[in-house]
């Protein structure tokens, strides 16, 4: 008598991950998302840098061409201002020069990106420097309320 052995229909391995490759991958994707948040923070604060320059470059810039046209007489100042204007809303609003043509210097008063507000600090030229409070005479110069410091180590308060 012979005994014949039959094979069963064939088994196929399955195809798939197993479980420690997917707890692997895993790993891998948390460490490069872990890795990543950082960097997007810095981002984020290198683009609100850029746009607090570039607010306060166009408020001094118009600040600085209120001061020109002052300086040629195309309008009337008031004698203790120096030819600066009186705040920021004057460069927005415009002044009436000479002829009854309104010259406008901002189109409107930028938001500050760190503060999130429409309020500067300013200082007039009878002010120190590095004075937090304005004396009220004229603005001569800008700078945003924040107290954050900015990536290369400096106060906001002070570009």
């Amino acid at each position: 008598m012979t005994v014949k052995f039959q094979r069963g229909p064939s088994v196929k391995p399955a195809r798939g991950f197993t479980l420690l490759e997917l707890i692997i991958a895993a790993t891998i994707l948390s460490v490069l998302t872990l890795m990543a948040l950082p960097l997007a923070r810095i981002t984020i604060q290198r683009e609100k840098e850029k746009e607090l320059h570039k607010a306060l470059w166009d408020m001094r810039d118009a600040i600085d061409r209120y001061k020109d046209a002052a300086d040629r007489n195309m309008f009337v100042t008031k004698v203790d201002s120096g030819g600066y204007p009186p705040d920021l809303e004057e460069l927005v609003k415009g002044i009436e020069a000479q002829g009854g043509k309104k010259i406008r210097f901002l189109r409107s008063i930028p938001t500050d990106p760190m503060t999130k507000s429409k309020e500067w600090g300013m200082r007039s030229m009878q002010d120190d420097p590095d004075s937090s409070s304005w004396g009220g005479q004229s603005v001569f110069d800008v700078y945003t309320k924040s107290e954050g410091t900015a990536l290369d180590g400096t106060k906001y308060k002070d570009w």
